[in-house]
């Protein structure tokens, strides 16, 4: 039980560290007070096609790792209390 753990754990660091670097490289897409009064225009082709672009999969994959992150926190949680 002790080597599950110590892999769960450093799956957790592993995770926690790609999420750090994946949200600090990620651009800003906020387009501030005007965005919010104007709306977004999502007509055009780079909008729908924006889950193609390397800025996508980033958000993709940080979505995707923040699961992982919660999923072994839950797991590791209960881990510790048996």
């Amino acid at each position: 039980m002790d080597i599950v753990k110590y892999i769960l754990i450093a799956i957790y660091i592993i995770v926690a560290v790609a999420i750090i670097i994946l949200t600090l490289v990620q651009q800003k897409e906020d387009n501030g007070a005007s965005g919010a009064i104007t709306g977004n225009d999502t007509n055009n082709f780079y909008d729908k096609n924006k889950s193609r672009t390397k800025a996508g999969k980033q958000k993709r994959w940080t979505i995707i790792l923040g699961i992982i992150f919660a999923i072994l926190t839950i797991v590791l949680g209960i881990i510790y209390m048996l």
